[in-house]
């Protein structure tokens, strides 16, 4: 699986080389004071879904886009695609406005929504080529057969879509969007219902478009695979930006780590003597300590402990995740 996706890969970025010439942007998507305001339908009040959003997103990045249901996530992705028409502000994608540049900004990106959308009367192999020729890809610059060698359906060409399995329609997504070769891909929680093996298959196939040049766009739901993956992160609250940083550096901004002490003599209550931290017991035999490790060393917290008389017999320590600083600042900002 490794190998075909490296080479479809290598191939998409060939042919995306050959199509655009020009030398490539250094932000793959630029967007400043970018708005949008649902208007009043019935009883359903206007909605204001962006608010200015200012946001760039590096060439070759794998970049991920988090925040809770109703944030503005897809509302934003679709005013890139142009499904969706912005109320204010600029945007662009790979160096193309738009408004000014709407079917160069369409041809420069993918995009692999949340709903499975595909004509069940379509085989595979028909879907993709079609797809391409809508998008204008010649038919000596069609990779059709590659892509559904690179997401496993090579086998299933021929098959009318509506036999494959939801697994198997997923990768076909991907493939779908793929078949123009576009320098930037979005992916909008793909992995949503998914099994571990074909989560884990499709992730592969990201970092080998990723390696070979396109960027990427993530969101998802599953934070621990945005911490793992991403170069950086952006998230998103009640339509604002409320974080936009590496995500090394976001990890950095929670100084939080949890300390499990696992007991040799049972406690009833919270050890006393033991200051300026926050203590849990969890049950006679598992104390839980929160600490900052910027103003406190374990070393001094253990010596802490000891000196108000706790035995240890073991004991585990618990880093921030990302999954930490979403809740933080979605909490703040909600």
């Amino acid at each position: 699986m490794d190998t075909r996706t490296g080479a479809v890969a290598d191939a998409a970025a060939q042919q995306s080389a050959a199509r655009s010439p020009q030398t490539p942007p250094d932000l793959a998507v630029t967007v400043a004071g970018l708005d949008k305001t649902y208007r009043a339908q019935g009883k359903a009040p206007a909605k204001r879904a962006l608010k200015a959003i200012d946001l760039d997103i590096p060439r070759g990045c794998l970049f991920g886009l988090l925040g809770p249901n109703g944030a503005g996530k897809s509302t934003l992705i679709n005013i890139l695609a142009g499904l969706v028409l912005k109320t204010g502000g600029t945007a662009a994608v790979w160096g193309c406005d738009i408004d000014s540049n709407p079917r160069q900004a369409r041809a420069a990106i993918g995009v692999v929504p949340q709903e499975i959308n595909i004509d069940p009367f379509f085989t595979p192999y028909e879907m993709l080529d079609l797809q391409a020729g809508l998008y204008g890809v010649p038919k000596r610059e069609r990779i059709t057969m590659e892509l559904l060698e690179a997401v496993g359906l090579a086998d299933k060409a021929g098959a009318y879509a509506r036999t494959l399995s939801g697994g198997m329609r997923r990768r076909l997504m991907v493939a779908k969007a793929m078949v123009h070769s576009p320098p930037v891909l979005v992916l909008d929680e793909p992995t949503a219902g998914v099994d571990v093996e074909l989560r884990q298959q499709l992730w592969a196939q990201v970092r080998a478009l990723n390696a070979a040049g396109t960027t990427v766009l993530l969101t998802t739901h599953y934070l621990e695979e945005a911490q793992e993956l991403c170069d950086r992160v952006a998230i998103i609250n009640h339509g604002e930006v409320v974080a936009n940083d590496t995500t090394r550096n976001l990890l950095r901004r929670l100084d939080s780590k949890s300390l499990t002490v696992y007991l040799a003599v049972p406690l009833e209550r919270p050890p006393e003597g033991v200051e300026g931290f926050h203590m849990e017991l969890v049950d006679p035999e598992t104390l839980c300590v929160r600490y900052q490790p910027s103003i406190t060393r374990l070393g001094d917290l253990l010596s802490a402990l000891g000196a108000a008389g706790v035995a240890i017999r073991d004991l585990s320590t618990e880093e921030a995740d990302l999954e930490d600083i979403f809740l933080q600042l979605t909490r703040r900002n909600g």
